[in-house]
């Protein structure tokens, strides 16, 4: 099951009480943003606990149709690539809350 945006915005509420929800739906578009536009520039982004996320340009290249065998043009683009820390690697393995 995937986390969506609305329920992590329902359990912040939930923790913590004593802020808007409006507010916190402000605090995690920000950070969301802010996420998208340092990868967009290609910066390097980390959270500390959680991973890094970086992102890197794929070369264009000629690449093929699998269902028609027909060769195709692939242009250059963004990917981006996510590499977990070591305290969120122990927790999923080791099943700590």
């Amino acid at each position: 099951m995937a986390i969506v945006k609305s329920k992590l915005l329902k359990q912040l509420s939930i923790n913590y009480p004593n802020f808007l929800k409006k507010d916190l739906e402000k605090f995690v578009d920000i950070i969301l943003n802010e996420i998208k536009k340092a990868l967009k520039r290609g910066d390097r982004v980390e959270l500390r606990g959680f991973g890094v996320f970086s992102s890197s340009i794929q070369k264009a290249r000629i690449s093929r149709n699998p269902k028609t065998g027909e060769k195709v043009n692939t242009p250059e683009k963004k990917t981006i690539h996510f590499k977990m820390s070591k305290d969120l690697f122990k927790k999923l393995n080791n099943n700590e809350e």
